[in-house]
């Protein structure tokens, strides 16, 4: 058998592991769970991939990103690895094949979403496969402390009553408090954690506070060169920082979850290609992309968490040269945080007219709609029904995590087509049916595998080859589909909604106003974070990050905003903040003037103590009283 070594070597290209990768595929070549903290960037796929290739038997991995999924599966695929994933975008007849071939053809990686996990034909013939391990992705979604709770992770333990196989649990961000409920929900029969530290050395957290965005937003990409993000609060900002850009000459896209997918995966290949230079995003852009020369990261907006900010921001520099993350900060934004937070716990009563109006758009009486999808268009729905389009979005997001409802973003599927009788049986139909036949010919000579499953196609390649008008081709297909033949699904954007339970009564909707009220509780825990984050002007940003993810007593990284101020300062590192300490000891609660603070503490020289006190005062530590006196600023 080859070892990790080998089959890093053999299908990646490299020598050698990154720190902490080859301990995590002991363990799970031991048969052991574990969960794998890892930061953006760290290498966290190559510890389930390697151990799943290494041992007989398919790797199911679940994932709640269809972006990601696809970019995993694809890359694996262009290294002769037999993966596929299953998701919303796929009929039953493309499932039921995909399955088939996990269980019968050899596949190696079967990737899925947590939702189509609890799909009933999926854990059947779950069963049948010979599974060597469940690697869950993004694992902090199974935590209600975690910043991206998904009520569908928890379902994910339900794997072990069907197979016995070892589960590795990966993510970028997780508190101490995460990191056991991870294992909790998870069913951890091993309470191993491997972790690579978090520090970034060659990161500079900066923040601005600055009312100017825009124009410092310009000075910062005229100022610091190479490859950047720009993350935006909402769509529309995307497209105005975008067009701002393009005024002042800088080459830029922009990027959001309600573009088509084709135009996403456009302009992310634009930017990974160094073709643009700054994609300007929602946070929907990321995840996944692998890019190492990103210098800099710039949030325009503050995000609800420090883990989102740490995911986001750690995108930047991981080729480990000096790069930046910035966040431009104003007196709005902390207004803004907490108006946001507000907006995502509406009142039970609006939620269950939006439920109720739902049912009444879809003509779906108690008790039916189960399992049933229907195309949405929102703003339609929210014109017909008078409703306010902000609030209905977050309750119909709302209404998925609940599990009640499932939504997808314009997915654009290619047309996918496959062949459903034999070679044998297709042969007697062309001789039968003479005008289908140069039509079929051009499809068997241009793609492979049509009889075995599913095959993108296009069909103005096939008309342009057989000099067919591509509407006489679609045409064609959809006789030959409606002939029992092939299976032909064309291509199709809109956007849909599917009900993942049956029509309940809206007066009925179980939605516990308490666990509402503890979600935004968390969400305001968090945002707090942020909010202080922002406003500390005294202490190394990187260590705030490191000591929330427990990573305490961390050196100070001497890049950031802060540690830049204070290099400035003739007074060693610990110096100072035993000096800073005294200070706020004496003047927290008591306003004292300069000269009382340097007879009242005697332990440290007059100068230092002068340079303390006026780096203090200078980052808002400590304020002037009316009678020109210094006290600690709560």
């Amino acid at each position: 058998m080859l070892s990790p070594n080998d089959i890093l070597r053999k299908y990646w290209g490299f020598e050698s592991f990154r720190s902490k990768q080859l301990e995590v595929i002991q363990t799970v070549l031991e048969g052991k769970d574990v969960l794998t903290l890892m930061p953006t960037g760290g290498g966290k796929s190559l510890c389930f991939q390697i151990p799943a290739l290494m041992q007989e038997g398919i790797c199911i991995v679940i994932s709640p990103l269809i972006a990601l999924m696809k970019d995993q599966v694809s890359a694996l695929q262009s290294k002769n690895i037999k993966a596929l994933a299953i998701n919303s975008g796929m009929n039953y007849s493309e499932i039921d094949i995909a399955l088939d071939n996990c269980i019968y053809g050899n596949y190696k990686f079967l990737y899925l979403s947590p939702e189509r996990l609890q799909n009933e034909m999926v854990q059947k013939r779950i069963e049948k496969m010979n599974v060597n391990l469940i690697a869950v992705d993004e694992a902090h979604c199974i935590s209600e402390w975690g910043y991206d709770f998904r009520p569908s992770y928890l379902k994910i333990a339900e794997l072990r009553s069907i197979i016995d196989a070892p589960i590795i649990a990966l993510t970028a961000t997780a508190t101490k408090d995460v990191v056991g409920d991870i294992q909790e929900k998870l069913c951890f029969k091993d309470g191993i954690v491997q972790k690579k530290s978090f520090i970034r050395e060659k990161l500079s957290y900066v923040v601005l506070h600055q009312e100017d965005k825009d124009s410092k937003l310009i000075r910062i990409l005229n100022k610091v060169k190479g490859s950047a993000i720009i993350y935006c609060k909402t769509r529309k900002e995307t497209k105005r920082i975008y067009s701002l850009l393009q005024e002042h000459g800088i080459s830029a896209n922009f990027y959001h979850g309600g573009l088509d997918i084709s135009e996403r995966d456009s302009k992310q290949k634009q930017w990974q290609n160094n073709h643009v230079r700054v994609m300007v995003t929602t946070n929907a852009f990321g995840m996944g992309i692998d890019k190492p020369d990103v210098r800099v990261v710039i949030h325009t907006h503050l995000p609800n968490s420090l883990e989102a900010y740490f995911q986001e921001a750690g995108r930047a520099g991981r080729d480990n040269k000096m790069s930046y993350a910035i966040l431009l900060s104003n007196n709005l934004d902390t207004f803004e945080l907490k108006k946001h937070i507000e907006e995502h716990y509406p009142k039970i009563e609006n939620i269950r007219n939006v439920y109720q109006q739902m049912a009444n758009h879809f003509g779906l009486a108690i008790g039916s709609g189960k399992g049933e999808e229907f195309i949405f268009h929102i703003q339609e729905f929210c014109q017909k029904y008078n409703l306010n389009r902000l609030q209905t979005f977050n309750i119909l997001k709302l209404l998925e995590k609940e599990e009640f409802i499932k939504l997808s973003d314009a997915i654009h599927q290619p047309t996918r087509l496959h062949i459903k009788v034999d070679h044998n049986e297709l042969y007697q139909f062309q001789i039968a049916n003479s005008q289908y036949d140069l039509l079929l010919k051009t499809i068997l000579r241009s793609y492979q595998g049509v009889f075995d499953s599913f095959t993108k196609i296009q069909e103005s390649i096939i008309g342009k080859r057989a000099q067919i008008d591509t509407q006489i081709v679609k045409q064609h297909l959809k006789k030959l589909h409606e002939l029992n033949l092939i299976e032909y699904i064309p291509q199709n954007s809109n956007p849909k909604l599917y009900f993942i339970k049956e029509r309940l009564d809206a007066g009925l909707l179980p939605i516990s106003e308490k666990k509402l009220a503890n979600r935004k509780a968390i969400e305001e825990i968090k945002a707090t974070s942020v909010i202080n984050y922002v406003h500390n002007q005294h202490e190394c940003r990187s260590r705030v990050l490191l000591n929330y993810f427990d990573e305490p007593n961390s050196a100070r990284c001497g890049i950031c905003d802060v540690c830049l101020e204070r290099n400035k300062l003739s007074v060693r590192d610990n110096e100072f903040d035993e000096i800073a300490k005294s200070i706020q000891k004496e003047i927290f609660n008591t306003p004292m003037t300069t000269d009382e603070i340097i007879l009242k503490i005697v332990d440290f020289r007059e100068d230092k103590m002068i340079h303390v006190l006026q780096f203090l005062c200078d980052n808002g530590q400590i304020e002037m009283t009316k009678d020109q006196k210094l006290i600690w600023k709560h």
